[in-house]
């Protein structure tokens, strides 16, 4: 019987930390702003992709053929950057609108399109 309250009382507070959980969706990248043009981009890691420096991974993206550092979204916000089809391991198509500014693109809609599924 005490084996029993031990097992109830020890798994009290897995049940909690389930509960404590949030069902709420993650909320979806903004729509694009229909007044400027949406552009399509190569979009990386900076370092490990796209040739540019720095210490880490930052996410880039190329644009008319030069690399610039994202602002406004992480390489983190899109997927494990470290997956086999992550940004460190694989450039990526992306509909980006922003602007450069100081050589780096300021973000204001970003949207990672779906791999190209393979043919055989």
């Amino acid at each position: 019987m005490k084996s029993l309250w031990m097992l109830l009382l020890l798994s009290l507070p897995t049940a909690a930390t389930v509960q404590a959980q949030s069902t709420q969706p993650v909320a979806s990248a903004p729509a694009p702003d229909s007044a400027k043009p949406v552009l399509l981009a190569e979009a990386g890691c900076g370092q490990c992709r796209l040739g540019l420096p720095g210490k880490g991974c930052d996410l880039a993206v190329r644009l008319d053929g030069k690399a610039y550092f994202v602002d406004g979204t992480t390489i983190d916000s899109h997927g494990d950057a470290h997956a086999t089809d992550g940004f460190c391991n694989a450039i990526r198509k992306a509909e980006v609108q922003g602007e450069v500014v100081n050589n780096r693109f300021r973000a204001t809609y970003f949207q990672l399109l779906p791999k190209p599924e393979r043919t055989r």
